[in-house]
C-alpha cells in the first residue's frame, strides 16, 4: 500500500513509514500543502496512493462526490480527533496495521476510519 499524507499530518509520519519499507509521501514533501483538498486527492489517486488525513468532514464529502460522479480514488484513511497529529509513531503503526489488512491496497471508493 502506498500512502499520501495530507498537510494536517506531519511529514515525520511519512518518514517513519518509509523506514518500515512503505512508499509514503507527505503533502509538504511534494510541495502540495497549499493545494485544495480535491487537488491533493486527485494527485494521490493518479499515483495510486491511499490518502491519509485528519480532515474527516471534507474528505467524507469528497468521497461521496467521487461516488456520485463515478470517479474512483485509491482509498482514504481518516484519523480520528482522538489520534493527535503529534503522535507520529501511533499514526504510523495504525497505517501499517491497515496495510496488513489490505495488502493489495484500498481502491475504488474505500474509506476507512481509524479508531
Amino acid at each position: 500500500m502506498k500512502f499520501y499524507l495530507d498537510a494536517d499530518l506531519s511529514p515525520k509520519i511519512a518518514e517513519l513509514l518509509r523506514r518500515r519499507g512503505f512508499d509514503a509521501v507527505s503533502a509538504f514533501e511534494v510541495q502540495k500543502a497549499q493545494s485544495s483538498d480535491q487537488e491533493q486527492l486527485n494527485l494521490a489517486s493518479r499515483e495510486g496512493r491511499c490518502f491519509v488525513t485528519r480532515n474527516a468532514r471534507d474528505f467524507i464529502d469528497l468521497s461521496e462526490q467521487a461516488i456520485r460522479h463515478q470517479v474512483p480514488h485509491a482509498g482514504i484513511i481518516l484519523c480520528p480527533p482522538s489520534m493527535r497529529g503529534y503522535e507520529f509513531g501511533a499514526i504510523a503503526e495504525a497505517l501499517i496495521w491497515v496495510a496488513s489488512l489490505y495488502p493489495g491496497g484500498l481502491g475504488g471508493y474505500d474509506v476507512i476510519y481509524l479508531d
